[in-house]
């Protein structure tokens, strides 16, 4: 028995793939800068490890949205 994609299914798992890839690739643009500054800071002022930590984690909710969106779309919950 051979299961029948329809265009519609297609566009989905590609509109899916394409959030979700999205938000993975600004995830790690924006942790680049992010991780080599906070070397920086955290190797002059040790103390200051929360802070960067604090700062390199905020762009992860980033691919978290993409994730989230891409499940949306292959639910079709909307």
């Amino acid at each position: 028995m051979a299961v029948a994609i329809t265009d519609a299914q297609a566009l989905l798992s590609v509109a899916a793939a394409i959030a979700i890839a999205g938000g993975l690739i600004g995830t790690g643009l924006a942790q680049q800068g992010i991780g080599a500054a906070g070397m920086g800071i955290i190797a002059e002022k040790p103390e200051k490890f929360g802070q960067v930590l604090f700062f390199f984690v905020i762009p992860e909710t980033l691919w978290i949205i993409g994730f989230v969106l891409g499940i949306i779309l292959l639910l079709n919950i909307l």
